[in-house]
């Protein structure tokens, strides 16, 4: 990261800190296209504000992202902090503001965070659309790092065993799978799913991966969460489109929630 992006960060977490009153978090969820209604029952709304009045941050350019970042009060008295909404790769804004928010929470003094997504299934012999997939590794197929120079991070165990661990004993109906990222903004092929599945990958998005990258440098737990809202092409024989995505998104909004706060209570 270069000094002009820590700065950044620094100076977006003291702004954020000033504008909800809040000065801890005990951990940050970042909400995927179509999970922003499952917000709702993860606790009490203590401050809201929107993350383009942040430096470093952009108004979101994706359907299903409200741009907002909300503070809530669980019922275990844990303060979240959640985006509601990202920056994509495929906006072309360069990898720094991807990693912004992950960046900025790092700053505010964040160490877990719970990256969620929605995401194509790869595996429709086993997964339903709606289902919920811990994610238990990634394959980074965007071409793009957040990090430069001579950083080298272990990611072993990038997306963290315990806090998966915890997930299933909360929901033992969850499976595990792995995580690919395209830039998009184009789905994939029928021969890339095809050569996806071959290499080992369960589910296919177009985020998630460069903020865990980041959230890992910061010395981060990281929880990961999919949600299969379609097949990947070709393996179903119907068209994809992203009014679909945020449809099952909305659907199934309550069950996510609801887990989304069971776990928060228990990090």
């Amino acid at each position: 990261m270069s000094r002009d992006a820590y700065a950044l960060a620094k100076d977006a977490a003291a702004a954020l800190t000033a504008a909800v009153g809040v000065d801890s978090f005990d951990v940050a969820l970042v909400m995927g296209s179509g999970w922003v209604p499952a917000a709702e029952p993860i606790g009490r709304t203590v401050a809201q504000v929107e993350m383009s009045s942040l430096p470093g941050f952009a108004p979101p350019a994706v359907a299903g992202h409200s741009g907002m970042i909300r503070v809530v009060e669980t019922a275990a008295g844990k303060h979240a902090l959640l985006f509601l909404g990202r920056t994509h790769l495929y906006e072309g804004r360069g990898v720094e503001p991807v990693v912004h928010g992950v960046r900025t929470a790092l700053a505010a003094g964040v160490g877990t965070f719970v990256l969620t997504n929605a995401a194509g299934g790869l595996r429709p012999e086993t997964q339903k659309v709606g289902d919920p997939v811990l994610i238990s590794d990634h394959i980074n197929m965007t071409g793009a790092n957040p990090l430069t120079g001579t950083t080298f991070i272990d990611l072993t165990d990038v997306y963290t065993p315990r806090l998966r661990a915890l997930a299933r004993e909360l929901d033992p109906s969850l499976s595990e799978g792995v995580y690919v990222a395209f830039r998009g903004p184009t789905y994939e092929t029928p021969a890339e799913i095809r050569m996806l599945r071959t290499l080992g990958g369960d589910l296919i998005g177009m985020s998630t991966v460069l903020e865990a990258i980041a959230a890992r440098e910061g010395g981060a737990e990281i929880l990961g969460v999919s949600l299969v809202t379609n097949p990947g092409a070709g393996l179903v024989g119907e068209p994809l489109n992203h009014a679909e995505v945020l449809e099952v998104g909305r659907a199934t909004a309550s069950r996510m929630g609801v887990l989304l706060a069971k776990i928060v209570d228990r990090l």
